[in-house]
């Protein structure tokens, strides 16, 4: 059977390379200014989506972002390592947006697709760790959910079964389709890119990409449709402007501040059992540990 595929992914910045400009005045980040990557593990859940493309032969996967229109190097990313298509989801007006607004926001771009099997995503990005986008799209779009997935073990008759990795454990789950998987970053890593889809897809743009490449280079996007990456504006997916972005953001950040960490004292303990069992006992006491 031939399934359509949908993965939301975010392009996010590099936690590593954080500078002093990384956030703006409001408390928003300031991504414009920061490095970015592809978040980890919605890379994870990319594989998920190729292994069940490569098992249900004619399936597509179609990559979803929301984000500045430079997120669709992500899309390219994706498209390298065998995805089909993507659209980036950009607005001015999607700025700033909260959980609640972007779920609100991706649940309406899903919504104008229309033709889907199954949504897979990360379980959350490393900029904000909320885990709360997938399943808000999910309750939005009125679909069962599977979170903390760590592999899908089969699609067959309308039902997906998938192994969860928890705290406590690992459950096997199964659950009808469509439905939206949020995957683990313990799940199996994305595979590589494959040479050749650079090659033929190494000059997939966007509308706003385009608009800066060479006439020599448009001739070509123009000539080949399966270059075309799509743009998709808030009011082309029909969200409400008082959903979206800041306007529909209830969590709002009132202040920001480096916080370092300097030993105020310090404290030399024999190595004996005594003395570290009284350390113990005064950390637990003065609730530093347990």
């Amino acid at each position: 059977m031939s399934l359509n595929i949908i993965v939301l992914a975010k392009q996010v910045p590099d936690t590593r390379n954080v500078g002093k400009d990384a956030m703006k005045e409001d408390g928003t980040i300031n991504r414009a200014a920061l490095p970015a990557i592809f978040n980890p593990e919605d890379l994870n859940a990319l594989e998920q989506a190729l292994r069940l493309k490569d098992a249900n032969p004619g399936s597509t996967i179609t990559l979803l972002t929301m984000g500045l229109p430079r997120a669709s190097e992500i899309i390219r990313e994706a498209i390298y390592r065998g995805a089909d298509t993507g659209i980036v989801l950009t607005d001015r007006a999607l700025g700033g947006a909260d959980t609640l607004a972007t779920s609100y926001s991706l649940a309406q771009a899903v919504k104008k697709f229309g033709n889907y099997d199954i949504i897979l995503g990360g379980r959350q990005a490393i900029d904000g760790d909320t885990a709360q986008v997938g399943p808000q799209i999910a309750e939005k779009l009125g679909l069962p959910q599977v979170t903390y997935a760590e592999e899908i073990l089969d699609l067959k008759d309308g039902k997906v079964t998938v192994k969860r990795r928890l705290e406590s454990g690992v459950e096997t789950v199964v659950a009808p389709l469509p439905c939206v998987v949020t995957v683990n970053g313990s799940a199996a890593e994305c595979r590589p890119r494959n040479a050749r889809r650079i090659q033929k897809y190494k000059y997939a743009v966007s509308p706003s990409e385009k608009e800066k490449l060479s006439d020599e280079l448009k001739a070509v996007v123009e000539k080949r449709p399966y270059l075309n990456l799509q743009e998709w504006s808030a009011a082309y997916v029909d969200a409400d402007p008082q959903q979206i972005g800041l306007a529909g953001s209830p969590t709002k950040v009132k202040a920001i501040e480096n916080v370092v960490f300097t030993a105020k004292e310090s404290r030399s303990i024999e190595n004996n059992d005594a003395e570290l069992e009284d350390l113990v006992k005064e950390l637990i006491a003065n609730h530093t540990i347990g």
